[in-house]
């Protein structure tokens, strides 16, 4: 076999080899946020270690959720803020201090270029693993704020009711459902808890 053949065939095999590491890169990143319920102890994890930490500066406005190890920062204005966390969406219809109802949203499934970039895009991947009982917590204007989920359920896509103002204070989070933004809307409810 000569110089040439040899050339001519490992130009196929060194792309099919980039193809097969290429796809398996692919799908690392894209399970990546289903690990998480798999390496997360949902009562042992860094978020709740921080909750813990006696040295806790208040300043930022951040959503914990101690069950997904999940801490974000969340922000009013559009839907830029999904980049950054969570999306404070109608700021007019309720908040942690004077009651009403506070909506957070935030990306289901947002790919990266590494698995730590996916799920930092993806902060409510596992919403759909919440429970009746358990607990959210919210930094808002240098208070802490702890909810219990009192409400899950799924609705459509023009579901807007979930985000009008209440009567009564709740803490509201959704996003879509894996189907995509068209399919539907995990829902979670939650309302404060007595001191």
């Amino acid at each position: 076999m000569n110089k040439g053949q040899v050339e001519g065939k490992s130009i196929p095999l060194a792309i099919g080899a980039l193809l097969v590491f290429g796809g398996i890169y692919v799908i690392v990143i894209a399970l990546s946020p289903q690990l998480i319920p798999l390496t997360t102890n949902p009562t042992d994890n860094a978020t709740i270690k921080l909750l813990q930490s006696t040295e806790q500066n208040l300043t930022e406005q951040r959503l914990y959720i101690p069950k997904l190890d999940v801490n974000v920062s969340y922000d009013t204005g559009d839907k830029s803020a999904l980049e950054r966390g969570a999306w404070w969406r109608q700021p007019q219809n309720g908040n942690p201090r004077d009651g009403g109802n506070f909506v957070l949203s935030a990306h289901r499934f947002i790919m990266g270029l590494t698995p730590k970039q996916t799920l930092r895009k993806s902060p409510f991947y596992n919403i759909d693993k919440l429970k009746v009982g358990d607990e959210i917590i919210v930094d808002y204007q240098g208070k802490r704020y702890s909810y219990q989920i009192s409400q899950v359920f799924a609705v459509t896509p023009d579901a807007i009711e979930i985000e009008k103002r209440t009567d009564q204070p709740q803490l509201t989070l959704y996003s879509c459902t894996l189907g995509g933004s068209a399919d539907g809307r995990e829902v979670i409810i939650a309302t404060p808890k007595s001191s």
